[in-house]
C-alpha cells in the first residue's frame, strides 16, 4: 500500500513558478510510477507527467514539455513538480498518483490513463491568473 499527500498549490499570475510535492509513505521501495494530473474545473482527469522511481525517467505531456519538470528525491520520500512559464490554463487541482507500473511502458494503456493508478492523493489547488 501506498499513501500519497501533495502541498503546494497556490495562486499565482500568468508567467510564474510553482513548486508542488507529493510525499510518499507506506511502500516507498517498490518500484512503482508515480504521476502528476491536473482536473480543471468541469473537465476530465488529465496526465501531467510521472516519473518511474527506479531511476527517475520522466515522461510528460505535450501541453507542460519544456515547462514542467518532474523528479524525485529519494531521501525524502518526495516526488516534486516544478511548474514554470504557467498559464491561466494550467489552472486545476492537481493529484498525484501511484501504480505498481513501468511508466514507459507501451503494452496496453499508457501512463497517462487515471486507471493504471491505484493509489492517490487528495489533491492540491493550483490557480493561474491572467
Amino acid at each position: 500500500q501506498v499513501q500519497l499527500v501533495e502541498s503546494g498549490g497556490d495562486s499565482v499570475q500568468a508567467g510564474g513558478s510553482l513548486t508542488l510535492s507529493c510525499a510518499v509513505s507506506g511502500d516507498t521501495a517498490s518500484r512503482k510510477c508515480i504521476g502528476w494530473f491536473r482536473q480543471p474545473p468541469g473537465k476530465e482527469r488529465d496526465g501531467v507527467a510521472a516519473l518511474y522511481s527506479r531511476d527517475g525517467s520522466p515522461v510528460y505531456d505535450d501541453s507542460v514539455k519544456g515547462r514542467f519538470t518532474i523528479s524525485q528525491d529519494k531521501s525524502k520520500n518526495t516526488v516534486s513538480l516544478q511548474m514554470n512559464s504557467l498559464k491561466p490554463e494550467d489552472t486545476a487541482m492537481y493529484y498525484c498518483a501511484a501504480g505498481f507500473f513501468f511508466c514507459q511502458s507501451t503494452y496496453g494503456t499508457g501512463w497517462s490513463s487515471p486507471l493504471r493508478y491505484s493509489y492517490w492523493g487528495q489533491g492540491t489547488q493550483v490557480t493561474v491568473s491572467s
